[in-house]
């Protein structure tokens, strides 16, 4: 079927203006992602007011780094999955092979689901007190986390079929499905925390149950849909040709997503040793800030899918004007965005915390990192192009670039100056050093794919 004949295919990203399908596929995941982001920090706001600034740091500090270790390397993982469907759906080679990408995707989230939440079920405590987790905090954050783990299966399947669905261009239910649970999330908590005087168990609860609700709706559309990424009971297994497609692409992500994670886990270290005030600080910023990085996020989640559909379509040219587009675009949105964020910082944490000490490190945190994320956005514009595109070398540069130089700093700088600003700074030099490093990789690319285009139309 002849590509350029397909641009009525509902989800189809290869045809019209690339801007208008860009940020009209990216509204929906934004809203999505900042939903989600919302329910997490109305989380922090109703454990921070009503049970306590421990309570807020057992919940935001170790706890949360250690639960996104675990999530993000999946998400990371399941990029693979997305690439090669978006691949798939962009070539229109779609009959059995989307199917069966979809159930392999599934398979996979559920086994590796149970996995995970049976092995950090059990190493709960080590893992808290490797990161050196301070004692007032220490049994809130095992209760806290154990709860969480209880539903990974859940957890991670929702979010492969929220990142499925993208990669066939459909970027509403997602965010539809996020809203509800979002809403579900809120009234359950203000339920247990509020009502019931449930601490941090109450907390846990109303997010595990929103998760719950959430994968039933996806995972309800996806058994229903009509079209060929259906989720079939029989594809639902571990199809061997699938999962090497997918693990080539997903593994060097899920591997760098770690790595990045587990240089958060060292910060995080760092963090605890300044005590529980910056640990809650920390933890507090986070969830203001956080909506950047839900937008970043979605930046990412939005180019990759794009490039994903155009690349298997052979429009390369539209990958191209993704990225020249993508950069000016996202760039304006984030320069907004900070600006927002700093301004309503000092109204907006009273909302968190009533400790003061707290409110005052948190706006210190916010003004070290808020003015610097236009360089994390074009990070995620890059790279998003590059996973697009199947590429994994945009692992050993932010590997090299971000992990390894955060390590080296903690265990270098950090010891020479043990302060909140020494590591705050580490962020942003390693986030200059990966930018520079992925703006040239990705030019000295684009020059061979060019080079190599030109060299086929002379040889035809």
């Amino acid at each position: 079927m002849d590509n350029m004949a397909s641009k009525s295919k509902k989800g189809d990203l290869t045809g019209g203006s690339i801007g208008k399908s860009l940020i009209f596929f990216f509204i929906p995941i934004l809203a999505g992602t900042w939903f989600q982001q919302l329910y997490n920090a109305v989380d922090a706001a109703i454990v921070g007011r009503y049970v306590g600034s421990e309570a807020l740091a057992a919940v935001g500090g170790s706890a949360a780094t250690i639960l996104n270790l675990f999530i993000g390397f999946f998400v990371a993982l399941s990029t693979g999955a997305t690439v090669v469907i978006s691949h798939i759906f962009g070539a229109n080679e779609e009959g059995d092979e989307l199917g069966k990408a979809t159930g392999t995707a599934a398979a996979f989230s559920l086994l590796f689901g149970a996995v995970v939440a049976a092995v950090c079920f059990i190493f709960t405590p080590q893992m808290l007190r490797l990161m050196k987790t301070p004692a007032e905090t220490m049994a809130d954050a095992v209760i806290y986390l154990r709860i969480c783990f209880a539903v990974t299966p859940a957890v991670l399947l929702l979010n492969t079929e929220s990142a499925l669905l993208r990669a066939v261009g459909d970027s509403k239910r997602p965010f539809i499905y996020m809203a509800i649970a979002c809403v579900i999330n809120i009234a359950l908590d203000l339920l247990f925390v509020v009502r019931f005087d449930m601490g941090v168990k109450g907390a846990a609860l109303a997010t595990i149950i929103s998760q719950c609700v959430n994968c039933l709706l996806l995972t309800f559309t996806l058994l229903i849909t009509k079209h060929p990424y259906r989720l079939k009971i029989k594809n639902i297994r571990l199809h061997r040709d699938m999962l090497k497609r997918m693990m080539r692409i997903g593994l060097p992500s899920g591997l760098e997503a770690s790595m990045y994670s587990v240089s958060n886990m060292v910060m995080q270290v760092a963090v605890n040793a300044l005590g529980t005030v910056v640990v809650a600080s920390w933890s507090l910023a986070g969830k203001l800030d956080g909506f950047y990085w839900a937008m970043a996020q979605a930046t990412n989640a939005a180019v990759m899918s794009f490039v994903g559909q155009n690349y298997g379509a052979g429009r390369h040219d539209r990958v191209r004007g993704c990225v020249k587009t993508g950069l000016k675009m996202f760039s304006i949105m984030t320069v907004i965005m900070s600006a927002l964020i700093i301004a309503a910082a000092p109204h907006a944490l009273k909302l968190f915390s009533e400790d003061e000490a707290v409110l005052s490190t948190t706006y210190t945190v916010i003004l070290y990192f808020v003015p610097f994320y236009f360089i994390w956005t074009a990070i995620e514009t890059l790279s998003g192009t590059l996973r697009g595109c199947g590429d994994t070398k945009p692992v050993l540069i932010t590997g090299i670039g971000i992990c390894c130089f955060r390590v080296i700093w903690v265990l270098v700088m950090y010891r020479l100056f043990p302060t909140l600003f020494c590591v705050s700074i580490s962020y942003i030099i390693s986030w200059s050093l990966t930018l520079a490093a992925m703006a040239v990789y990705y030019r000295r690319k684009s020059a061979v794919g060019e080079r190599a285009a030109g060299e086929r139309i002379v040889n035809n």
